[in-house]
């Protein structure tokens, strides 16, 4: 059943690694291939642990942050289906330097890294994949960087906005974003206090940008919203 339930989301979600696999690689894959269920807000791996898997989100959402001073957290990564995770610190010989939770209820894979050692030791194009993914994550994480020390509040939380909306894209009506997130955790996104976030949200409601329901954000002017973000 899992090796099935693997075959079918890898082969559907067309996930770029798995199309450079050979047929043994993947059965590698596949014999060694676990599948854990996460309750909304259950820590899937905590700082400080050592790296043992390779995981992948096959549903639902998940977030990669860091406890900053005073209990604050800030959100460093958001992961979409089918999505990587967690491979960094392994490769670095170090311990995690964040903790991966699920937003919602998530379901989640994972194989061991000498799992992905061993491929990488076989198959130079696994290795290149790491390679791109890692030089990525890197150059979004400086641009993120800047972003959140040098854009306004207003920027920074129409970044956080448009970041949801292209990890998780919108609902069949166009215009709801596909996530519900708390006002602490889009504060935690956009590196500002939860009150300062409620203000802000509450000003481009005002300012006929996006409504507001709850947890649930409906995006107005989305064209107004890229040029607040980009223009800090």
């Amino acid at each position: 059943m899992i090796k099935e339930a693997l075959e079918k989301v890898m082969s559907e979600d067309m996930s770029e690694m798995w199309t450079i696999l050979s047929g043994d690689e993947k059965r590698l894959i596949t014999d060694n291939f676990t599948l854990h269920h996460y309750k909304k807000n259950q820590i899937i791996y905590a700082e400080h642990e050592e790296p043992e898997f390779l995981w992948c989100l096959l549903k639902g959402k998940a977030k990669l942050y860091k406890d900053g001073v005073g209990g604050r957290q800030q959100i460093l990564r958001l992961i979409s289906p089918v999505q990587y995770f967690g491979y960094r610190a392994y490769f670095a010989r170090e311990l995690y330097v964040h903790t991966a939770a699920a937003m919602e209820a998530s379901v989640v894979g994972t194989f061991p890294m000498s799992v992905v050692k061993h491929l990488i030791d076989g198959n130079r194009d696994v290795a290149w994949y790491f390679i791109h993914e890692l030089s990525r994550n890197l150059g979004s994480s400086d641009t993120r960087i800047v972003n959140l020390t040098q854009k306004h509040i207003r920027g920074r939380l129409a970044e956080a906005l448009i970041v949801l909306i292209d990890h998780y894209g919108l609902e069949l009506d166009g215009v709801t974003l596909r996530v519900y997130m708390s006002r602490e955790d889009l504060a935690n996104l956009s590196n500002m206090t939860t009150s300062n976030a409620i203000r802000t949200l509450t000003a481009f409601v005002n300012e006929k940008l996006i409504v507001v329901d709850g947890r649930q954000i409906r995006i107005i002017n989305e064209p107004q919203l890229r040029k607040i973000s980009k223009f800090g």
